[in-house]
């Protein structure tokens, strides 16, 4: 049995905790997508789970799957619309308990190639237009 939606939570919520960091893109089928608004590496995102749970063992077999899926999903719409050399995958949650995935496009001559990427390094906010435009491109391979 999942918990009910956490009023502290920015992946349930989806309110102004989210608008601090990510732009709400769509659902899809086990998960939602968010938008990083942090674009060092163009195109990141994040892929959280519809249940509010902090890891994938809370989840069934046929959740864990579905949730993955829809992570799998993401990565090749990502490597459609952007063309990264590697997607690198990050699934953290100390302080937030709610199970998601970063998705995060790597390119060889770009930000932290050959590292582990920083969780939000604060050097790349784009306007509203960018942001729309690369949302749209994303959107448009799913």
């Amino acid at each position: 049995m999942h918990s009910e939606k956490d009023q502290n939570c920015a992946y349930c919520m989806r309110d102004a905790q989210l608008d601090e960091f990510g732009i709400f893109v769509q659902e899809l089928p086990a998960s939602i997508l968010v938008f990083f608004k942090e674009q060092s590496h163009p195109g990141r995102c994040i892929v959280a789970s519809k249940y509010h749970v902090s890891e994938i063992t809370d989840l069934s077999e046929d959740e864990m799957d579905a949730f993955m899926r829809d992570v799998r999903h993401v990565a090749q719409a990502m490597h459609k619309a952007f063309h990264p050399d590697k997607v690198n995958y990050g699934a953290y949650g100390d302080t937030g308990k709610h199970l998601h995935v970063h998705l995060v496009p790597k390119y060889k001559d770009g930000f932290e190639w050959g590292g582990t990427f920083a969780m939000n390094p604060h050097q790349k906010t784009l306007s509203d237009d960018a942001y729309k435009e690369l949302i749209a491109k994303l959107q448009a391979e799913l």
